[in-house]
């Protein structure tokens, strides 16, 4: 049976987003601008899309509404084939009249709603990674090796390895322990993988590798409903190391481009990164398209400026300006005489209309984008922000924490917040 008959996805929206935090102040992680013009929520729904998986939920419960405005206008389906994105947000029940407490627990409240629909797998995502990958190959191995979960694995040197929970692979791919986040060097050695899995890996020299849990299962459905038949609250943590000794549990090694973007550090960096000539991430890759809304912008004007390395949105307007390895998103608008240098700049929802913009004059109020003559250095200027004219605002050699005007500082990253206000003449 075809992936798309038998396979329902499950997109994990996440909690309260505090490690994106201030990008998650008015909006779910899913929901957060990627790439100039993207969401976090369009790469799994892509990847599912391209891999023929097309019954696809969401779940999430923070600050939804602009998910449900995005996902509405973007993610239209044939009445025939079946197809459809639903968002599912944490409801009082007869049983339960708190939030989700966690990704297991998230599942479990949704699994009624899951029953509706014929299957026999259940594909479960997260909603913070920038990855490109075919469903139907983690499928198909799921399949082949009669395991009741498979559990796609990436392959990372053990000199990288810190922060990951990491997995113990028998040759056959069946997974014989799971160690979160282990720092001791002699245990990181132990899980290393044999020579034998290691010479099978794109690059099989130098370097022993471990491999580490992406967060993305396929369970069988009665496995799923009997691993789920408990009160634990989260997959990674409780419900797969539970399943060892009970379960058949295989790993499917992954070797493509994977990045986790839940902090504010890695969504700056896996931005900045798409500005690189042969960037980490393709998004030019036509065989496997990453989908999103079609907003009908015009396309982006610059006049008189200086570039290197910058990605521009459609419909942006830059002005006489200096910009160095910098994604600027949708309706960016800079003016003349300004300075940008590891900027990712998300644009605005809207264009001002004359009437907005007199009014602005009148009461002395920055125009939606960047004013005439600032500089920004190290930065996320979030959509919809007004930095005034001659405004100077740097992140190098300040703490994290909150500054005047409603800047932040997260992981030594400068973050303009969604609506801030930042006068002329600022300087931070």
């Amino acid at each position: 049976m075809s992936p798309q008959k038998n396979v329902l996805a499950v997109i994990m929206g996440g909690g309260r987003g505090t490690r994106l935090h201030p990008l998650t102040m008015e909006r779910c992680k899913p929901a957060v601008p990627l790439a100039g013009k993207y969401r976090l929520v369009d790469i799994p729904i892509s990847n599912c899309i391209n891999s023929d998986i097309n019954r696809i939920f969401l779940l999430t419960q923070f600050h939804t509404a602009s998910l449900h405005r995005h996902i509405q206008n973007t993610f239209h389906f044939d009445p025939f084939g079946g197809g459809f994105v639903d968002i599912l947000s944490a409801e009082q029940t007869e049983k339960n009249t708190d939030w989700y407490q966690g990704t297991a627990d998230a599942v479990r409240r949704n699994l009624q709603h899951f029953r509706n629909f014929p299957h026999e797998l259940v594909l479960i995502l997260s909603g913070d990674q920038l990855y490109r990958m075919d469903f139907r190959k983690i499928v198909a191995d799921h399949v082949a090796s009669g395991a009741d979960v498979s559990i796609a694995a990436i392959p990372f040197p053990v000199s990288k390895v810190e922060g990951l929970g990491l997995m113990r692979v028998n040759d056959d791919l069946s997974i014989s322990e799971f160690v979160e986040k282990p720092k001791d060097p002699k245990v990181i050695n132990s899980l290393a993988i044999s020579d034998k899995l290691q010479a099978k890996l794109a690059n099989p020299n130098g370097e022993k590798h471990c491999l580490a849990s992406m967060g993305i299962y396929v369970f069988n459905r009665k496995a799923l409903a009997e691993a789920l038949d408990n009160q634990m609250t989260d997959f990674g943590k409780e419900v797969i190391p539970s399943l060892l000794g009970k379960k058949k549990l295989f790993a499917h090694i992954f070797e493509g481009y994977w990045e986790d973007i839940g902090t504010v550090k890695a969504f700056f960096d896996a931005n900045l990164a798409l500005t690189h000539p042969l960037p980490p991430f393709n998004f030019f890759d036509q065989s496997a398209p990453i989908y999103t809304q079609d907003r009908y912008l015009p396309p982006s004007k610059i006049n008189r400026c200086q570039f290197d390395c910058v990605v521009f949105g459609d419909g942006s307007i830059i002005e006489d300006s200096t910009i160095g390895h910098s994604l600027l998103g949708i309706r960016s608008i800079v003016r003349a005489g300004s300075t940008l240098k590891d900027v990712v700049m998300m644009g605005a929802d809207f264009y001002e209309t004359e009437q907005e913009l007199e009014s602005n004059r009148r009461v002395s109020r920055p125009h939606i984008g960047i004013g005439a003559g600032s500089h920004i250095e190290h930065a996320i200027i979030d959509k919809n922000a007004r930095i005034g004219a001659g405004v100077k605002i740097l992140a190098a050699g300040k703490a994290d924490g909150n500054y005047p005007h409603g800047i932040i500082i997260r992981d030594g990253v400068l973050v303009v917040p969604k609506g801030v206000v930042v006068p002329d003449g600022f300087v931070l």
